[in-house]
């Protein structure tokens, strides 16, 4: 296991920037599992086991999301047979040392609870940032390592921002122009175009890296301001380590100290947090007194966060709400593209179409998919065709033909919208019919690889430029209708599980 781990720390070196492999991927470190007994008929009935460990739980959950199914790519071509892969906290123990700051002593002699005591009058003596630094080194659940800074500026450490992160990296389309345009204006004035910006969609569709994208473009204009990018859960950390050792003035003083607030899953403070949600809403009103801006982003729309006070809510409705929907197909070949240009990845037109066509729910997956048939090519020695990407995604293609299907999707938007499923392919064009009828074709046009011709036949016989007129009418009206917009991403996800 140990001659794998290495050939995919070389795989990684080779393809991710030095900064990138050296906060992510080279910290982690390999347990090896004892081979155990296995019933599963690979020949000789063993199977293995490879447990990873991340030294904190933002490099885990950055790992997990970006990097595993790479990892379990790689396994699949190395191994004969199945390997599971598992990415837990590392639990050996490590020592943690209070920052040094004017006026304040590091002497160890006393305990953690003395030190947190006097944390209200050490906010009082310190700067912002060696106040963040106070709580953030006292016991918690969500230990505060930090990504790579830019040129080891410890400033730029603090705001716990991401510098792959920027609007250059971000690829544009329909699906994110108008979210990108109001994340730009925020970046340029912060605190008064705005205020709060709420950016929601599905899973994978870039909202942290659009938020990671302003709050560097805001702090490479001013590095002076004081931005912090923070998940829900590392919010809800704070709050109770504040709630342990009696501390909630200090936490108040940070939080409506900062000049740019990036809270990340919102929809994470949701159910029975009452007291997270009362310092929350304390923040928010501060900064927003303060002219001072504020990023959320989530994975529904504000009224549909289910847990949320809807004091909460109504504030969210304050500034400007939009939405990052599913990419397109030319969007989707355009980020395969940047992606495997900016690795150094030789991926010609049609592997890039191939496999944005059978892969259209989110951006992390494209990401995965390109791996796999990079890790698929590297370890056979052949170069990236079309032929290699199929076999290296065929179980992946073949799932997707499985799950969804002109008739699934009929019936889904039918019973969503309660109407029958004849009325899809009948001729009647009153309003409550053809409506839905243009919410399926479109859904069909970016859910299943079927053509124009195909999706018409489906609906009743209809010529194909009666397909592409449904797009391009749900295309328009969503940019101005919510309620369109929020039965359309309803849909997608009830078709997608």
């Amino acid at each position: 296991m140990s001659e794998f781990w290495s050939a995919c720390l070389s795989s990684f070196e080779r393809d991710l920037p030095a900064q990138q492999f050296n906060t992510w991927i080279k910290s982690l470190r390999l347990e090896d599992e004892p081979v155990t007994a296995s019933s599963n008929g690979n020949g000789d009935g063993l199977a293995r086991h490879m447990r990873l460990l991340a030294p904190n739980r933002f490099i885990l959950q950055w790992v997990r999301e970006r990097y595993l199914s790479r990892i379990e790519a790689l396994s699949v071509q190395y191994f004969k047979e199945p390997v599971s892969i598992s990415l837990t906290l590392d639990d050996t123990p490590r020592s943690l040392e209070m920052p040094a700051a004017a006026g304040v002593s590091t002497n160890n002699d006393h305990n953690d609870h003395d030190d947190f005591s006097n944390l209200n009058d050490l906010a009082s003596r310190l700067d912002v940032s060696a106040a963040l630094a106070a709580i953030a080194q006292l016991p918690a659940a969500l230990p505060a390592t930090l990504p790579a800074s830019r040129g080891e500026d410890p400033g730029y450490e603090r705001t716990r921002l991401n510098p792959e992160f920027n609007f250059e990296a971000l690829v544009s389309g329909r699906a994110n122009d108008l979210a990108r345009a109001a994340a730009q204006q925020c970046a340029q004035n912060p605190g008064i175009s705005y205020n709060p910006l709420f950016i929601y969609g599905g899973v994978g569709l870039g909202k942290t890296h659009l938020a990671h994208a302003l709050g560097n473009e805001v702090w490479r204009h001013n590095p002076n301001r004081v931005v912090r990018y923070i998940h829900a859960h590392d919010y809800i950390a704070d709050v109770v380590r504040a709630y342990q050792q009696k501390a909630f003035d200090a936490l108040k003083r940070y939080y409506s100290s900062l000049d740019l607030l990036i809270i990340d899953d919102i929809q994470f403070l949701g159910g029975n947090k009452e007291r997270t949600q009362e310092e929350f809403f304390f923040a928010f009103n501060a900064l927003i007194e303060a002219k001072k801006q504020i990023v959320i982003t989530c994975d529904t729309f504000p009224k549909d966060i289910q847990g949320i006070e809807d004091r909460l809510i109504s504030r969210f409705d304050w500034g400007l709400t939009v939405t990052i929907e599913p990419p397109e197909l030319e969007m989707r070949v355009a980020i395969l593209k940047k992606k495997a240009e900016s690795s150094q990845i030789p991926l010609t037109d049609d592997v890039a179409f191939l496999i944005a066509k059978h892969l259209r729910s989110n951006v992390r997956e494209l990401e995965g998919a390109l791996n796999r048939v990079l890790a698929f090519s590297r370890f056979h020695g052949r170069d990236i065709t079309i032929e290699v990407a199929k076999e290296a995604l065929k179980d992946v293609i073949g799932a997707t033909n499985r799950q969804i299907t002109l008739e699934l999707i009929q019936k889904t938007v039918a019973d969503y919208f309660k109407m029958k499923v004849a009325d899809m392919y009948s001729q009647k064009r009153t309003r409550a019919i053809a409506r839905p009828r243009q919410v399926a074709m479109w859904l069909a046009r970016e859910l299943t690889a079927h053509s124009l011709p195909e999706i018409g036949d489906a609906f009743g016989g209809r010529d194909h430029t009666t397909v592409m007129h449904a797009c391009r009418t749900i295309i328009d009206k969503r940019r101005l209708d919510d309620v369109l917009n929020n039965d359309l991403h309803i849909l997608m996800q009830t078709i997608k599980s």
